[in-house]
């Protein structure tokens, strides 16, 4: 017969609560154990579990839908899971907590492996230099989140490191990480059950493992962590790859959450567009007309224009509002960006629902104080309440309607552009995507271009990807023309700027930038301006906002196929030429 002790606690402190510790309590009954369990809510905590029931017990269960003070479980097996999951399953989250208890009770009675004579066990040395960041994550964000950054932090302490781990949990991230800490660790460790997102950490050595090692074998996760090799060498892709997340790790601000609503809204765009265009190669130009009805192409058409499209705004607005308040800020971001829709406001209601939200959701979380047992209020039902009912206000009675109309007035004088207004913006645009690489001004010309897609107006988009394909292409044509005034480094590393250009990768450049800016800069922007200018003249119109020449083999992806790759290949031309104009011969050693 086991003794267990229990910690029953959900953001009211009643329903689940209670139920979760009668469900508990009956079951352990049944199967022979003890158990008392303790109710934590908003009226307090009930049946108090003393210190010694504490000592004395098996395990620890911890069913809770908030987070609790876990300083008192110290030293003891502790297995935590959701009220729910106390209630539904009751009898497995019995057994696995007193299986649990069984491993940790192996594990503290199994002989220390046998040294040689000669050979004492290492003791670990305190060693300040060596510095790691973690990320713990669950899918509740709550016991086994706090409980495992616990775990790695005094495992840390233990041997002697420091260490710090941010928290990704129900009311967003804490303890955030700064890309300064990260560049500087000698090892990452994501100990979680739930998604992490691992982008900010490449380059650095890093170790994927769960919850419960962590929590459990601290000392076992640091020591694999800093074992693993130095990560390799990186071609030109990588290379690429790497500078626009450096790039983007140095955005902060309303840019950042900006690019951050653009980047997630891009896959909507991509299958929209693209489900357009095939419907356009199926059933014809008028493929949406109800002669149509119950087509391949008609449904097709439907699923690309009210499905993609229709989620475009509200995954803006949505992923705008989550950069700036995190998890708290996602439902209202997407409902003010959907009433955008609903209003006319289009992309750029989108863009004004998210920063609503986004900022009134953090100011409602940093002014919103509430006891410790009802936090958990806070991601759920308070701030997902007044963070939707602000946006929504806003957006149908304040700025929704005067928004509407200056999206209509830009979207009329692009689609009524006569043909030398038409080159000016394509121009612009091309000179722009040119300039830095991937960088904000570059962002500022996609993002018009990308958000116009949806209103109908796809020539911007059209050229801002010739634009963006070039400079890549006509650097690497650049070294095979002029290949005296390249080294053998970068003519090698041409062939990989090719195919990045082809994928519409602009970052492919940004190496041959970095060696020589003031010839290599303007040379760009005078293929792609070159470039842009002949896209928009010749009334080319993409649907597909990324994708290179890739994309362009799909039927009705682009509407004049064969003046658009003109466009690129004289822009590439343009800017192979400047090169060889600009650049001197490199003198042999």
């Amino acid at each position: 017969m086991a003794k267990i002790v229990a910690v029953m606690a959900c953001p009211t402190g009643i329903a689940h609560t209670v139920m979760a510790a009668e469900a508990l309590e009956k079951t352990a009954v049944v199967m022979g154990h003890t158990l008392r369990a303790e109710m934590q809510g908003s009226v307090g905590a009930k049946n108090v579990l003393t210190e010694q029931e504490i000592r004395d017990a098996d395990t620890v269960i911890i069913a809770t839908d908030i987070h609790i003070d876990m300083d008192r479980f110290g030293g003891k097996p502790v297995y935590a899971v959701s009220t729910s999951d106390a209630i539904r399953k009751t009898r497995a989250v019995i057994e696995e907590a007193l299986a649990e208890a069984e491993e940790v009770k192996a594990e503290a009675a199994a002989p220390p492996p046998v040294a040689a004579p000669t050979t004492p066990a290492p003791v670990p040395e305190a060693d300040a230099s060596k510095f790691l960041v973690g990320v713990t994550s669950c899918p509740t964000g709550i016991a086994h989140t706090f409980m495992a950054a616990e775990g790695l932090r005094k495992a840390a302490e233990a041997l002697g490191y420091q260490m710090k781990v941010e928290t990704q949990g129900s009311v967003g991230a804490q303890n955030t990480l700064t890309f300064e800490e990260i560049g500087r660790a000698d090892a990452v460790i994501i100990a979680a059950d739930a998604f992490v997102d691992k982008t900010r950490f490449a380059g650095k050595r890093l170790y994927e493992t769960g919850t419960k090692e962590a929590l459990h074998a601290g000392q076992e996760v640091i020591k694999k962590a800093l074992a693993l090799p130095e990560p390799g060498g990186a071609d030109l892709a990588d290379l690429a790859k790497e500078m626009k997340k450096a790039r983007a790790a140095k955005v902060t601000g309303p840019y950042k959450h900006l690019m951050t609503g653009v980047s997630f809204m891009l896959p909507f765009v991509v299958a929209g567009g693209l489900l357009i265009a095939v419907a356009f190669a199926l059933g014809g130009i008028y493929v949406y007309d109800d002669a149509h009805k119950g087509t391949l192409g008609w449904t097709l058409f439907q699923v690309g224009a009210k499905g993609g499209f229709a989620l475009m705004v509200p995954a803006l607005a949505g992923y705008i509002a989550f950069s700036i308040a995190d998890r708290p800020g996602l439902a209202p971001g997407m409902i003010g960006g959907l009433l955008a829709n609903t209003v006319g406001a289009g992309f750029l209601g989108g863009i004004a629902a998210g920063f609503i939200a986004g900022y009134a959701v953090a100011w409602l979380n940093r002014s919103i104080r509430l006891p410790r047992t009802l936090e958990g209020l806070k991601p759920v039902l308070i701030l997902p309440l007044l963070g939707s009912a602000i946006v929504g206000v806003a957006m149908l009675m304040l700025i929704g309607q005067p928004v509407a109309g200056l999206l209509a007035s830009l979207t009329e004088a692009l689609k009524g552009m006569q043909t030398s207004s038409a080159v000016l913006l394509g121009v612009t645009l091309g000179a722009m995507m040119a300039f830095d690489m991937g960088g904000p001004v570059n962002k500022a010309a996609y993002v018009f271009a990308t958000t116009l897609i949806a209103s109908g107006v796809a020539a911007p988009m059209a050229a801002a990807m010739a634009a963006g394909m070039v400079p890549p292409l006509g650097i690497a044509l650049a070294c095979w023309w002029f290949r005296s005034r390249f080294s053998d480094e970068e003519r090698e590393a041409s062939k990989a700027a090719a195919v990045l250009g082809l994928s519409f990768i602009t970052e492919g450049a940004i190496p041959f930038v970095a060696r020589d800016p003031l010839r290599v800069i303007p040379a760009c922007m005078l293929g792609a301006a070159t470039a842009g200018g002949l896209s928009m003249m010749w009334g080319v119109a993409l649907q597909a906002p990324h994708g290179g020449v890739f994309v362009l083999a799909i039927p009705n992806a682009v509407n004049h196929l064969l003046p658009y790759a003109a466009a690129i290949v004289a822009g590439t031309v343009v800017t192979a030429a400047a090169l060889g104009a600009f650049k001197k011969r490199l003198v042999a050693a």
